[in-house]
């Protein structure tokens, strides 16, 4: 198991080079390219020899390991993030602004906690797409923040903050008269780009705060986007670092768009795990009931954050399955399966748990509470592939700046490893 400190390191150096989903598949796709992984192009044709291999749609990846001897019906491992985080996204003509003041229009992207996103400095980071379709990835570093209306004028604020949507949360970029200044434009600059030359764009904030240890023995970690991108680090160090596989194919699936509903072609939602396994069948001679057979004897596990109990809110937690922070990861379980953990999968998890040499815990949420879902039981109902659901402990999940322990990301890592090691 890597060190602690240099695997936290690490993960820091991974968020902070990824403030968007394009970044993050983009990051994901130069490790893979350092550690001898080949990219490949959905519109040409794959071979079907051994390899180490991956694919870029968007802001999603998937990366997967063929090994020597596999065939038709061979089962894969599966490992299920996505690479999206909450936050607010640039609108059409995004320049406005008033009372001397430019502004950047925005919506807002998923479930962001609000008020977490006020009086931070926030960077825009997304890509460009010029009228030839050619992308550009683009980041201002420190560029704009939302500001909160000063407590002498809401006196209330303390007690009852309300935040319109459209008319509170739209960030200052600087001073001036919106007919001189073009914020599309500057992000084309930043790009090498005439303003004019770009036809489209997905552009999204991000806290510009490094991520950080602190606390008694700096046993704490806090930074922006770990839900999600705490699995997908979790699954590319496990996934680089897996030995030989011989008798399964390894699979990395970074979706898109989870914070969304994953309704889209780069969603879990959507064709991209189900159009890149069939196409490694085939080159490995798979007719369809032989996908099928490989599809029975295959497992995903659906890594995403979870909820450690809150100490100064306990009463929203289960009482006989209250969570912490550097108790291991998190097995999680929902009896309406909005997790698709069952008796078969958490079987499973305990076993690579022990094979890794780390604890777990059971999370389920408190019946008075709504339980959130992610990409395990899309996965499941699409595909028909075993699942079981996992993930880190956080607080503030959801917040601009989330926070768990630093011995909960190594810990998940090294089970990932191990559900890659494992033969059943």
């Amino acid at each position: 198991m890597t060190s602690t400190p240099d695997y936290i390191d690490d993960f820091a150096e991974f968020i902070t080079a990824s403030p968007s989903s394009y970044h993050a598949a983009a990051e994901v796709a130069r490790r893979l390219d350092t550690a001898g992984f080949d990219r490949v192009s959905e519109t040409e044709e794959w071979s079907g020899a051994p390899g180490r291999r991956y694919l870029v749609r968007d802001g999603a990846v998937v990366a997967w390991v063929q090994p020597d001897g596999a065939g038709p019906t061979t089962p894969f491992r599966i490992l299920g993030a996505h690479t999206d985080s909450p936050g607010f996204k640039l609108k059409p003509k995004p320049t406005i602004g008033a009372h001397g003041w430019l502004q950047a229009g925005v919506e807002v992207y998923g479930g962001p906690l609000l008020n977490s996103w006020l009086d931070r400095e926030l960077e825009l980071a997304g890509r460009l797409t010029t009228i030839d379709g050619t992308e550009h990835l683009v980041r201002t570093g420190p560029f704009c923040r939302i500001p909160q209306l000063a407590i002498h004028l809401d006196r209330d604020a303390n007690t009852g903050l309300t935040l319109d949507r459209q008319r509170h949360l739209t960030p200052v970029f600087g001073l001036g008269e919106t007919s001189q200044a073009d914020l599309v434009g500057h992000l084309a600059g930043l790009a090498g780009l005439a303003g004019e030359e770009v036809a489209g764009y997905d552009i999204l904030t991000a806290d510009t705060a490094h991520p950080a240890r602190f606390g008694l023995g700096c046993e704490l970690f806090a930074a922006g986007r770990m839900d999600n991108l705490s699995s997908v680090h979790a699954g590319l160090v496990a996934l680089i670092g897996a030995p030989a596989p011989a008798g399964q194919i390894l699979v990395l699936a970074a979706f898109d768009h989870e914070e969304l509903g994953s309704e889209t072609r780069t969603g879990a939602s959507g064709p991209l795990l189900d159009d890149i396994l069939t196409r490694i069948g085939a080159g490995l001679g798979a007719s369809v009931s032989d996908r099928l057979r490989a599809y029975a004897g295959s497992w995903c596990v659906s890594a995403d954050a979870g909820h450690s109990v809150h100490p100064n809110y306990p009463e929203k937690h289960d009482p006989a399955n209250m969570v912490v922070a550097g108790g291991g990861p998190l097995l999680k379980i929902n009896a309406t399966q909005r997790y698709a953990t069952d008796a078969a999968g958490a079987a499973l998890w305990a076993r690579i748990c022990v094979q890794a040499g780390v604890e777990y815990q059971e999370f389920v949420s408190n019946n008075t509470v709504p339980c959130g879902s992610t990409i395990g039981p899309l996965t499941a109902t699409r595909l028909g592939i075993r699942t079981v659901d996992v993930g880190i402990p956080l607080l503030s999940m959801h917040s601009a700046r989330e926070l768990c322990h630093v011995s909960d990301p190594v810990a998940l890592s090294a089970a990932i490893g191990a559900f890659f090691a494992s033969e059943r």
